[in-house]
């Protein structure tokens, strides 16, 4: 059985042509999934219930239907709710929205390719029809459901062909199906039998069928139903696990393959999502763990739900048993704590399992108490019981509607003997005597009462199973004739085992041995009683009998017992008088506890069998069984482990097969290493080797991992046959219509023409979309690259095993290609990663040596064709289309001894060849190229020399090869078409390799000319003949024949085809096949006429395309945009056809090794340009390959590069492959079927609040000019910028903007923009010249307040920021903000500003950006590295809260305005999502940065985070106290709470990774973290600044959270641009709408307190040390003119309209008002109140 069914296997139908006597597996099966479930919202209840359209179907079941679909799942259960459809019971009273509802939801399961099986009856009766007739004893309530039923298929019918009446008889009928003349069954059966009449009268289509349903328990009775009613089909209700009853379609019983997992020794996150402390965490914490290990990263399975995913999915494992974490569900213990982030991270992980097909088993506790839980006593306090019931509650409501399988405790027997008992483990309580039997009595009572929960409120509605998961060794009698040994190992067993057995599967008490033994102890020790055992109630007897709804088992090694005297001693063997001992034969493991002794396992099978499982009949699961290795040495290679599976797999089967032990699962302990309790990670019970020693966690499939998957393929150890899957579904094509051929330039330069002229902007804007259904998405490889085994079982060798084995090969480090991967040895591991994978094609090539040695068919090697046939089988095994390559370079070396492909004779060897390959593989093989990248053949193997056969005749040996190469695969492609086609159906073509390139100017015309002339040389060589008229492009003819003539020569040196090979080549071809890496850069030359070349040939020259990133290969650039023009010019090149991309993929370099991010960001834009091509362009994309599955031999670059999805350790014999970050992104690309649009892309259209502040802003230094008018003083900027190199382009603010002069020209432009706020700055030296009160300066103050007046009377608020960067250079001289001094005199300043302005100004900033200020101004290279930040940003935040007091104290009362400081910060997330070390570092760039200032005035003091980082770092370098200053008790306070509001610039988001820097003493290294950009965001004219919407809205949230939701004022945001003047400023307009839009969802969704926004800038200005090349305004200033006027762009018009509209109208709910232009010269009045007749009286609590 596939390993998938589980989640789909609710049902079996047993299609029958009509009534037999008798049901057997030979019948036809539907696999059928459902019913849809969703939590019950009408109430507050949070069951799951059978989704009955009372409220609309629930949100991604379209995906869902889609993604059982494709696991095979052919029909969907649908139970149609009676009461919902006709709550009144009345068929002319319908609940037409219900109607209506099911109508659509039918329709989107047959819009998925899902059949519908519609249940009439399965819930409830009608209240109303209840309550009037009673049960289904009345005929009248029958008539009433016949007349329901009519009514449903007369709406329903034509959306479905399957219908059944009753889910369950047994349900209808309570006393089951007892009897033929049971009065009730033969009236439900007539009922049915009308229905069943009716439905075929009415629709008598062929493929209608009706029945009734039945549980599998009454399949036996099925005689009785013979003669009594009609049914098509017989609908049978089977176990979710898929196994019938006995005599039932026995053929589908497949044993469950299952692998696990244990919360703690996985997880990590350990302070995750408010995860509380757990018992283990506390127990490593206070280094109670092997060489003080901690599980506080573990694995970091919190973050890496994807890929343990994948390791699952490369296993082909059908289920996946992990544990809870109580502590991250309910941090305390208790509901009241419970953490949404916790129960969210379960939701992904069973999620993403059943998107994988793999049943998720949830077990309840591993031993992992909160830690809170235990301070109050833990297990031993009975308190724990009721807390458990309720934690047990809330995971069945949570995840019970996706979980089946429950385990409430796993190994519960190591809790009550080791953390309570000997204290080994956590808690670490020593209490044999007591402790321990309470904790056993307290576990069994909390296992029970969760059964109860689920069986009374769950069962019903989830279906699911409960059960508990024992421990127990096999006791072996020491001497099988000595009846003591005997009754000892019996006693072995009853303390261990029968401990929590007996109870539960027995009688709900304590095994009568245990207690007999105990009260013989307690009798002979009077005075030291070694054991208390607890009693139990009748009642709470009765309460645990039965609570479990299968038999689990941990089991994993075996003893020797026998008979002793334990005297008074605590412990089992103390107590239980006996002892254990292993025999020194049984192979050891790392572990001195457990030993290998696989017969003990059928042995203790056999054993529960018969001491529990007698009456209460109930699956046997082996829940855990396993065994550690050492964590150094051959940790991969773990042999031993194997042949432990091997022994204790084949006694589960032996047990199953010979004794007939319900044995149903069996369960390998674990998917990877990990915490193993007090051994930390010195133990490793993994199939899969997790590195701890890097941060990533890497994952690497072990020897064991592989054995495994084959296990679970075979389904046992004796191989079987797999079903056969043919590939994807492959149209058949017509051959390619020959085309005229291509005009000199072509006609295709039409695609130069469109996409050469975009701007930057459009080029980069990603796009959002997925490909069309039957996209084949795939990896590749080839033969030499990967397989090794170059001289095994008889393979030949190749021109590559010839020239990479010569010395000098110029190969780095010698490598060659002799292991290579290993994959010809290696098969099963390259399954499995194409498993995990879940890619839908697989390219790889033959070798032709392997095949056929000497490269003809004489020498034909079987075993080399074994190979491939395992392979090719293997891959349709996965349901992966096998796509292959005939010929990839690596020609058989005995072809090369007669001349290679400049013979001739090559043609009809390789069509010989070709033909053997389509006879023996063809019937699986439907996807064929005949060779690979015949191009890069040609001039590097035969020109340049570079590749094997290294021949350097680069002026005719290039353009002979190529010419027997079209022609061998012209003569290939026939044999196929005329010899195979017809029956094997397939399609077949040739990869060309196709670099983009782009003229250097496309306005010269010669460059376009050249940039054709390029395409046709390189691409055109090949597929001019192929796709257009037999022959090469006219442009190449015309340019080889030229140049032969001038080196007079008489002919060409291009060959020529006749026409009859010009009808043979032409249309060879079914699709387009094209290999693409870069783009060049193309300009015209003219090229040398000696020597003779194919280079010289052309007369253009190639360079990079330099702003594009560099790769591991030299002159191969990243560029992305090329594909799309890449693919549009084969489109209207070659006449439309259907192109698969074949080949694409970046090498990193060989240090890289899993955390491949730049990979990421490769295909993240290559595959986007990919879909612009399909969804916009119309190209006819059909698939896409990624090169390459795994690392490998890159050809001239050896192992120093690598292209892989999958990291090989080429340095380890095992080649190891380790799944790399990008496997995981290109998984989920696949999985989406592209890049649907998420939800931070998606527009929210409303409106912001009345009152919103709306403003754009400016700084005094950047825009006033006026440097020495009227008695400014000079500020730092005036020296900077008059100081050489300092600022780009040697511009200076001395006149900016001149808004110094021009008050009434700003107030203009600010009245077009319809702004109700201005924020500008108050330049400290024009007010203060010196910085002091000593002197004020009037003539600057009169521009103040002449510009506050102005933009009053423009009913525009003045929003003013005291400290813009511009200090007074007479305060500089003395220290600046590094005196402490300077707090005074910046509260000097303050308050002369306050007296002269605040009667009029009600919104301040006391400082902005104070970041900028420490570290850009003093940071980076200045005075003493590393302290000096700190001391600067100490007396910022002292400065500011001086200022805010003095408003507070002196003018808060008479002028009513608000106060604050404006702290800028990026947003920062993760480099690798998956990454903890990641993440870390992305808290701490937040935290470094605005918690820097924020953590002060708004919690008191710097964060925790900064205080100890940088303490513990000055420490660790010598110092005797930390860098950062520190704030006493009383400047604490003061800073405190000085804020009206939060003052908040951002500009755009990071990517976060960590940096270690040792003893380096800067802010930089105590931050530790580096920064990165994801090339997919768009740029800006600032290097800095990537436009990155999203941010805003989480850092919006993150100061809601860290900071108690203050009041927020965006007080700057907005994007920069460079180069030419455009006023068409697009990407501005985009940036405002995508930025505001984020601004709106965090107010209206997420409840931010966010009150304005504040654009940034007003007009083009000095853009600090860039001068006047960034350019950030919404207007554009000329500074050519003496005038400096502003000019509008465009997105003045556009920010203009969303303050208009306050905001985003519906565009569905029409045209709004606010979207109207208004007339010229109207000012739209704003909302601010005033008070009285003058400005000066304003209400700011319409504001904040």
């Amino acid at each position: 059985m596939n390993r998938f069914l589980w989640v789909v296997c609710l049902y079996f139908l047993c299609v029958i042509g009509g009534w037999s006597s008798q049901v057997n597996g030979e019948d036809d099966f539907m696999l059928l999934a459902g019913p849809l479930t969703e939590k019950d919202i009408r109430t507050s209840s949070s069951e799951e219930d059978v989704f009955d359209c009372s409220h609309p179907i629930p949100a991604g079941s379209k995906q869902y239907f889609k993604y059982l679909q494709t696991k095979g799942v052919t029909h969907f259960k649908v139970p149609l709710s009676w009461a919902k459809l006709l709550p009144m019971g009345l068929t002319s009273k319908p609940q037409e929205a219900v109607v209506r509802c099911y109508q659509t939801l039918l329709k989107q399961l047959l819009e998925e390719g899902l059949q519908p099986l519609v249940i009439l009856h399965g819930s409830t009766v009608p209240d109303s029809l209840r309550s009037r007739y009673g049960g289904w004893e009345s005929q009248r309530l029958l008539e009433m459901f016949q007349q329901y039923a009519e009514f449903a298929l007369r709406e329903f019918a034509l959306s479905a062909n399957s219908w059944v009446t009753f889910s369950d008889l047994g349900e209808v009928l309570p006393d089951g199906l007892a009897a033929d003349d049971h009065s009730l069954l033969q009236n439900i059966l007539q009922l049915n039998k009308k229905i069943h009449q009716f439905y075929h009268q009415n629709f008598p289509d062929k493929g209608r069928r009706l029945s009734f349903g039945l549980s599998a328990r009454e399949v036996d009775r099925l005689s009785h139903l013979k003669a009594l009613t009609n049914v098509d089909f017989l609908s049978v209700n089977l176990e979710y696990n898929c196994v019938s009853s006995k005599g039932f379609a026995q053929e589908l019983r497949s044993l469950q393959w299952a692998t696990s997992s244990e919360s703690f020794k996985v997880e990590g996150g350990w302070l995750e999502g408010g995860k509380g402390e757990t018992i283990w965490d506390h127990f490593g914490h206070e280094g109670q763990v092997f060489a003080n290990h901690t599980a506080d990263l573990a694995c970091d399975s919190y973050n890496k739900v994807d890929i343990d995913a994948y390791l699952l999915r490369g296993l082909g494992v059908n289920t996946y048993q992990f544990s809870i974490s109580w502590a991250r569900i309910f941090p305390s213990g208790h509901r009241d704590s419970q953490s949404e982030k916790g129960a969210l991270y379960y939701d992904n992980l069973i999620n993403a399992l059943i998107e994988s097909g793999i049943q998720p088993v949830a077990t309840l506790y591993h031993w992992d108490l909160p830690q809170a839980l235990q301070d109050n006593g833990g297990w031993t306090n009975p308190s724990i019981v009721a807390a458990f019931k309720d934690y047990a509650d809330f995971c069945y409501s949570r995840f019970g509607n996706r979980v089946k399988n429950w385990n409430t405790f796993s190994s519960p027997w190591v809790v009550s003997h080791a953390g309570y008992g000997t204290g080994e483990h956590a808690p670490g309580v020593k209490d044999y005597v007591t402790a321990s039997y309470q904790v056993t009595h307290n576990i069994l009572k909390s296992h029970a009462e969760a059964w109860h929960v689920y069986n009374d409120n769950y069962r019903k509605t989830q279906g699911g199973k409960v059960g508990i998961a024992l421990n127990s060794d096999w006791a072996q009698p020491t001497d099988n004739n000595k009846p003591e040994d005997v009754a000892a190992a019996d006693r072995y067993l009853q303390f261990m085992l029968g401990w929590f057995a007996h109870p539960i599967f027995i009688d709900g008490d304590y095994p009568a041995t245990l207690k007999a033994q105990i009260e013989k102890k307690t009798n002979e020790c009077s005075s030291s009683v070694p054991a208390v055992l607890p009693t139990f109630t009748a009642e709470e007897k009765a309460r645990i009998k039965g609570t479990s709804d299968f038999f689990g088992l941990n089991h994993y090694t075996s003893r020797l017992v026998s008979s002793s005297v334990g005297g008074c001693n605590p412990g089992p063997e103390g107590v239980g008088d006996f002892q254990a001992k292993v025999d020194p034969s049984w192979p050891a493991t790392a572990s001195d506890w457990i030993y290998s002794m696989p017969t003990g396992l059928r042995s203790l099978l056999n054993y529960i069998k018969t001491e529990y499982l007698t009456k209460h009949s109930v699956p046997i699961y082996i829940t855990g069984n396993g065994m550690p290795t050492e964590y150094s040495g051959d940790t991969l290679n773990d042999t031993s482990r194997i042949e432990y599976m091997r022994g204790y797999i084949n006694e589960a089967l032996k047990a199953i097969e010979l004794d007939k032990v319900d044995l149903q699962r069996f369960t390998v302990q674990s998917l990877m290493d990990g915490f193993e309790g007090n051994q930390g990670y010195s133990e490793r019970f993994g199939l899969h080797h997790v590195n701890f020693e890097d941060g990533y966690r890497p994952r690497t499939p072990k020897q064991s991992a592989y054995f495994f998957a084959q296990i679970i393929e075979q389904n046992g150890f004796v191989s079987r046959k797999q079903d056969h899957f043919e590939g994807l579904k492959i149209l058949q094509p017509h051959r390619s219509t020959p085309l005229p051929p291509s005009e000199v330039p072509s006609a295709s330069k039409a695609v130069w023409e469109k996409f050469t002229p975009q701007k930057k902007f459009d080029r980069q804007m990603y796009h959002y979309g997925h490909f069309p259904k039957d996209f084949s998405w795939g990896v590749s490889s080839s033969a030499y690259q990967i397989e090794g085994g170059w001289n095994e079982d008889g393979k030949g060798p190749s021109v590559w095993d010839t020239f990479t084995q010569k010395p000098g090969s110029g190969i780095p480090e010698d490598a060659i290609g002799n292991v290579a991967c290993d994959s010809y040895n290696r098969l099963n591991e390259d399954l499995y990663m194409l498993q995990a994978l879940e890619v839908k094609s697989y390219r790889f090539s033959l070798s032709w040596s392997r095949i056929f040695p000497n490269g003809r068919r004489a020498s034909l090697n079987q075993k080399g064709v074994d190979y491939y046939n395992i392979l090719i089988d293997g891959l349709l095994a996965r349901n992966i289309t096998p796509v292959v390559t005939v010929y990839h370079w690596d020609l058989p070396q005995a072809l090369q001894d007669i001349g290679g492909w400049q013979n001739v004779a090559m043609i009809e060897l390789f069509n010989d060849y070709c033909d053997f390959c389509f006879a023996t593989f063809g019937d699986r093989v439907k996807f064929w190229m005949t060779m690979n990248d015949p191009q890069g053949l040609a001039w590097l193997g035969y020109g340049l020399g570079q590749i094997p056969p290294n021949i350097k005749e680069p002026g005719t040996a290039p353009y002979q090869v190529a010419h027997n190469l079209i022609k061998a695969h012209a003569k290939a492609y026939h044999t196929y078409d005329n010899k195979y086609r017809p029956s094997q159906k397939g399609i077949v073509s040739i990869a060309l390799n196709a670099d983009w390139v782009e003229p250097k100017n496309i306005n010269i015309p010669r460059e376009l000319v050249a940039a054709d002339r390029a395409m046709q040389f390189h691409v055109g060589w090949f597929a001019h003949p192929i796709f257009k008229n037999g022959d090469y492009p006219e442009a190449m003819k015309a340019q080889v024949l030229v140049k032969s003539e001038l080196q007079g020569l008489l002919q060409s040196r291009l060959p020529s085809f006749t026409e009859e090979e010009k009808n043979l080549i032409k249309g060879t071809a079914d699709m387009f096949c094209v290999n693409h890496y870069s783009t060049r850069i193309v300009s015209h030359i003219t090229g040398l006429l000696s020597p003779h070349s194919y280079q010289n040939d052309w007369d253009f020259t190639k360079e990079e395309e330099g702003g594009s990133p560099t790769t591991a290969i030299k002159n191969q650039r990243a560029v992305s945009w090329g594909l799309r023009r890449l693919l549009n010019w084969i489109k209207e090149e070659y006449g439309d056809p259907e192109i698969y991309i074949t080949d694409n993929g970046v090498a990193i370099t060989a240090k890289t090794t899993w955390d491949d991010t730049d990979r990421v960001f490769f295909y993240k834009t290559y595959i986007n340009e990919a879909l612009k091509a399909y969804e916009l362009d119309g190209v006819r994309l059909k698939g896409y390959t990624a090169t390459s599955l795994m690392d490998s031999f890159e050809w001239l670059n050896g192992y120093t590069v690598g292209f892989g999805f999958y990291h090989v350790d080429f340095s380890d014999p095992n080649r190891p492959r380790t799944p790399k970050f990008s496997a995981h992104f290109y998984f989920q690309v696949m999985k989406d079927n592209g890049f649907p649009i998420a939800d931070d892309e998606k527009m929210l259209y409303g409106e912001f609040p009345k009152g919103f502040l709306w403003s754009s802003a400016t700084a005094s230094y950047q825009i006033e000019g006026g440097w020495r008018a009227d008695g400014k003083g000079l500020s730092i900027w005036d020296k900077f910028a008059h100081t050489p190199l300092r600022v780009f382009d040697s511009d200076n603010g001395d006149i900016a903007c001149d808004s110094y002069n021009k008050i009434d020209e700003d107030i203009a432009i600010l009245k077009q923009l319809r702004v109700n706020h201005y924020r500008f700055s108050i330049s400290w030296t024009r007010v203060l010249p010196d910085g002091t009160t000593n002197y004020i300066n009037e003539a600057g103050f009169s521009y103040y307040d002449r510009l506050v007046n102005a933009l009053l009377a423009a009913n525009i608020q003045p929003h003013i920021t005291l400290y813009h960067w511009d200090l007074p250079q007479a305060l500089q001289n003395v220290g600046g903000w590094e005196n402490d001094t300077i707090v005074e005199r910046f509260r000097d300043y303050a308050d002369v500003i306050f007296s002269r302005l605040g009667d009029r100004v009600k919104l301040w900033i006391t400082i902005n950006e104070p970041y900028n200020i420490a570290m850009i101004g003093h940071g980076y290279g200045v005075a003493a590295p590393g302290t000096l930040p700190y001391i600067v940003a100490h007396n910022l935040i002292k400065a500011h809260a001086e200022a805010w007091h003095l408003y507070n104290n002196k003018y808060r009362a008479k002028q009513n305005g608000k106060v604050s400081i404006t702290i800028n910060s990026d947003w920062s997330e993760p480099r690798n999502p998956y990454k903890q070390e990641d993440i870390d570092a992305a808290r701490r760039v937040i935290q470094f940065y605005i918690g820097w200032f924020a953590h002060p005035i708004f919690n008191g003091d710097y964060s925790e985070m900064m205080k100890t980082i940088i303490r513990e770092r000055s420490l660790a370098a010598g110092l005797t106290k930390s860098r950062l200053p520190e704030f006493t008790p009383e400047e604490i306070k003061r800073i405190k709470g000085t804020h009206d509001y939060f003052g908040f610039n951002h500009y755009t988001t990071v990517l976060a990774f960590p940096v270690e820097y040792g003893n380096l003493q800067h802010y930089d290294a105590d931050r530790g973290a580096g920064t990165y950009v994801d090339r997919t965001w768009l740029d800006s004219g600032s290097g800095w600044l990537k436009v990155t919407p999203f941010g805003l809205r989480r850092i919006l949230n993150f100061i809601k959270e860290e900071y108690g939701n203050p009041t927020i004022i965006i007080t700057e945001n907005g994007v920069s641009e460079r180069g030419p003047i455009d006023l068409k400023d697009s990407h501005r307009s985009y940036f405002y709408k995508k930025y505001i839009n984020q601004v709106l969802k965090a107010y209206q969704l997420d409840n931010v307190d966010v009150r304005g926004y504040t654009a940034w800038s007003l007009m083009d200005n000095l853009e600090w040390a860039t001068g006047f090349a960034e350019r950030f305004g919404l207007f554009y200033v000329n500074r050519s003119d003496p005038n400096v006027p502003r000019v509008a762009k465009e997105s003045v018009s556009f920010y203009s309209t969303i303050i208009n509209c306050n905001g985003f109208p519906d565009p569905a709910t029409g045209p709004h008002d606010c979207l109207k232009p208004e007339p010229e010269g109207a000012l739209k009045q704003t909302h601010l109140k005033v008070q009285g007749t003058s400005p000066r009286g304003l209400d700011l609590q319409t504001l904040l």
